[in-house]
């Protein structure tokens, strides 16, 4: 029996396999691109490591795309054969992996939860609980998991910075703004190499409108993360939102092309960053030339992989961006399908949530505006089971807005706008707005004071 670095029981073969396999983890929590081949030698040093059998089934799933289901499945067989010769904690990894490999997220979820009731040191279990809860918008669950095991962590404890990082995310999307930012800045003064906790931090100020400490918190050279992986464009896209909110619309666009853009067989991820930021850039009037061709050759190639309803949506708007309505309408009829796979909580939420998303976001698209706001404006305090990060899931309600400016609806456009200056005033788009919504709305006297407003915070 041998240990990893925190001292839970590891079921392995040799020393090596055991050395590899703590590696990967450390690998795995800084993004670098080394965590996937440093755990296939993990394998090779001993074929028979039940629990790197499981993290590799894990790293599989997290490309999010039901292409790698059946790798995954191979490791899960894989591990499913040592069963009775691993540990109890070991034997539950597999079980979440089992679920996850079914899509059942709720049960994978519970069994990371079962195992940090034992073992509050598995940080792996506590990663992928967080990784999934996200995914389904679950913020409570996100923030609860981490404080269930906070005291029995210390700095002494390899991996302390992470679960610092991971607890700052969780704090901040459930509104404790503060406590976030003083755990993540933490974080990261303890591992500078943990991205997560740079990303936590980045969404505080982000959420607070705080754009030009965004800028500078995430003010590193370009080439600072290419060895990690494709994370590294999530955070230039956090950047390119602190840029598009001061209304520097040409240099987002030049970190678009440096650092977010991704080219053919893009992760997930990026296509998500990509056409979030495209659309945010049209929302603002700005000409993104030709750039939506590629994303959206790129979205035929996933119109009936439906793991994550999220990464659906963006799927849609890039079908949309270039006028393909066969191909959306195709999506939209490939969900239709997918909604009764039992289990699967992508597909739970698929005609509740994704569909009618999708379908607001292709009659936007299509000029049919009221279509749009008659689809969106019921779910838009209802998105959240979709996943995601309220800054992320913030283009469907800038969506909603475009949709109620273009369709002349000025009282419903100065509702929405006057809650985004409220919440987010230090936004010149959100002005830029609210200030058009007024005008269409024949709201004279508070277009005047918006103007004021506006002119005063240097808009």
């Amino acid at each position: 029996m041998h240990t990893d670095k925190r001292g839970l029981a590891l079921t392995a073969g040799n020393e090596s396999a055991i050395d590899l396999y703590n590696q990967t983890i450390d690998d795995y929590f800084a993004y670098r691109l080394s965590a996937g081949a440093v755990i296939k030698q993990a394998l090779e040093a001993d074929p028979e490591f039940a629990m790197a059998h499981c993290f590799r089934g894990y790293l599989f799933l997290q490309f999010a795309s039901n292409i790698f289901v059946p790798r995954a499945k191979e490791h899960l067989s894989a591990g499913q054969a040592r069963r009775g010769e691993v540990t109890p904690r070991e034997q539950r990894h597999i079980d979440a992996l089992e679920a996850w490999t079914d899509g059942d997220l709720h049960r994978a979820c519970a069994v990371w939860e079962d195992i940090l009731a034992t073992d509050p040191l598995d940080l792996v279990a506590l990663r992928l609980h967080h990784y999934n809860s996200f995914w389904m918008g679950r913020n409570t669950a996100m923030r609860d998991a981490v404080a269930s095991v906070r005291p029995a962590w210390d700095e002494s404890i390899p991996g302390f910075a992470n679960l610092l990082g991971i607890y700052a995310f969780a704090l901040e999307e459930t509104n404790e703004y503060a406590k976030a930012e003083e755990l993540g800045r933490q974080a990261v003064a303890l591992d500078g190499d943990d991205l997560w906790a740079i990303h936590s931090v980045a969404h505080v100020l982000e959420m607070q409108g705080r754009l030009d400490d965004g800028i500078a918190w995430l003010d590193y050279p370009a080439d600072t993360w290419d060895d990690r992986n494709p994370f590294r464009g999530h955070l230039w896209w956090h950047r390119a939102l602190f840029m598009l909110e001061r209304g520097e619309y040409d240099q987002v666009l030049a970190l678009y092309d440096a650092s977010v853009r991704s080219g053919a067989g893009a992760f997930y991820l990026d296509r998500q960053n990509m056409v979030a930021l495209l659309a945010r850039l049209e929302f603002q009037g700005c000409d993104v030339g030709d750039r939506w061709n590629e994303l959206a050759d790129e979205a035929e190639n996933h119109i009936n992989d439906h793991p994550m309803g999220f990464t659906d949506t963006h799927t849609m708007v890039a079908l949309a961006a270039t006028e393909r309505w066969d191909k959306a309408d195709a999506l939209i009829a490939s969900q239709t399908a997918a909604a009764t796979t039992p289990n699967d909580y992508a597909s739970a939420i698929m005609n509740a949530v994704t569909t009618p998303i999708c379908r607001g976001l292709q009659a936007y698209a299509r000029r049919d505006y009221e279509t749009a706001i008659e689809t969106l404006l019921p779910l838009r305090h209802d998105w959240q089971p979709i996943g995601a990060s309220h800054a992320q899931r913030d283009l469907f309600a800038q969506t909603l807005i475009e949709a109620t400016l273009k369709a002349g609806r000025g009282d419903l456009a100065v509702s929405l706008l006057s809650e985004r200056v409220e919440l987010r005033p230090h936004s010149a788009g959100n002005w830029r707005k609210y200030i058009e919504a007024l005008g269409l709305a024949g709201q004279s006297e508070r277009l005047e004071k918006a103007r004021e407003q506006a002119a005063a915070l240097g808009y």
